[in-house]
């Protein structure tokens, strides 16, 4: 039951579902605007069952069309930038790194260099691009912006441990049944 094991149909079948789940959840962001953070990391999460049962090239081309739908249509274009420049592509960029040599400490440090480069990406792209206002800023002052990355530093560990169990649950779990229920071979 390998990856090549799949049809295009399936593929296709499989990215559509996954693209659909992740924009109807990009959404929600217009509905419960509290969310502008977990809904994207939740809408990357879905591109595992592509990373895992079709490969990455079909899960960037996931990413990319939920991108587009996302900065197109969503009413948060904070939700969509961060979705754009770290949630979306992270399962692709998790499954990459950790297929490496690397392990321990190396690993850990490449993959927080990797969240802290797009997190300051993303905000700069929020901040000039789409001109939308950094309250925190403006609020406790300069070091806001470091103290809200030290924190998220501490979230991403805690979301990658997250996704990585996630992807165990899925492998022993899940799988079969979702390749059951889409009439995978």
């Amino acid at each position: 039951m390998g990856k090549r094991d799949l049809s295009n149909t399936s593929r296709t079948a499989l990215g559509g579902i996954v693209a659909a789940l992740s924009v109807v959840t990009m959404f929600l962001t217009a509905v419960i605007p509290t969310l502008t953070y977990a809904l994207p990391a939740v809408a990357g999460v879905f591109l595992v069952l592509m990373v895992v049962d079709v490969g990455k090239k079909w899960a960037l081309g996931v990413y990319a069309a939920v991108s587009i739908l996302s900065l197109l249509i969503l009413p948060d274009k904070e939700a969509a930038v961060m979705y754009v420049f770290f949630f979306g592509h992270y399962p692709i960029v998790k499954a990459a790194l950790e297929g490496t040599r690397l392990r321990g400490i190396v690993l850990w440090l490449v993959k927080l260099l990797v969240f802290n480069a797009c997190v300051v990406l993303a905000y700069l792209v929020i901040l000039y691009v789409f001109q939308l206002p950094f309250d925190e800023l403006e609020e406790y002052g300069k070091w806001a912006a470091v103290g809200l990355l030290g924190l998220g530093n501490v979230v991403f560990v805690i979301y990658d441990v997250a996704v990585s169990r996630l992807v165990t649950l899925y492998m022993l779990k899940l799988r079969r049944h979702v390749r059951k229920l889409l009439r995978f071979k």
